[in-house]
């Protein structure tokens, strides 16, 4: 797969997070994903909002593949995962999974593209991120 490390956010499944039987309604997946993503960002010393701020860029969503496999459910502890798998000029694709101990309850691919923070064209990674994402 890649040589870069799998982020892992612990996430608790909250009644807000299901629907009336208690089962994580499933665009709650795609949530738990962008916040992993996010926190995954930090790690390299940016918030999304710094991105736009100090850099005048931002990742935007431009293809999710997503695949169910199994239910979350109300008040589980979860583990979501990003892991980089490719760096282009303007695009970056990530792996995730969703996962209760070692069972694999969804994992999908994003595809994000760097885009103007104003423009919202693409534009090139920036070298303070693309120097840590080389393959």
């Amino acid at each position: 797969m890649s040589r870069h490390k799998v982020f892992a956010l612990p996430t608790r499944v909250y009644y807000q997070d299901t629907d009336a039987g208690g089962v994580v309604y499933h665009a709650n997946y795609v949530n738990f994903m962008e916040r992993a993503r996010t926190e995954w960002l930090r790690t390299f010393g940016y918030s999304n909002a710094g991105l736009m701020t100090e850099l005048g860029v931002m990742f935007v969503v431009r293809k999710l593949e997503l695949n169910y496999l199994r239910p979350a459910l109300l008040d589980d502890m979860l583990s979501v995962t990003a892991q980089l798998k490719d760096v282009g000029r303007s695009r970056i694709t990530l792996v995730q999974t969703v996962l209760r101990g070692d069972a694999v309850l969804a994992e999908g691919e994003v595809h994000l593209v760097c885009v103007g923070a104003e423009s919202f064209k693409p534009v090139s990674v920036p070298e303070v991120l693309s120097r840590h994402w080389k393959i």
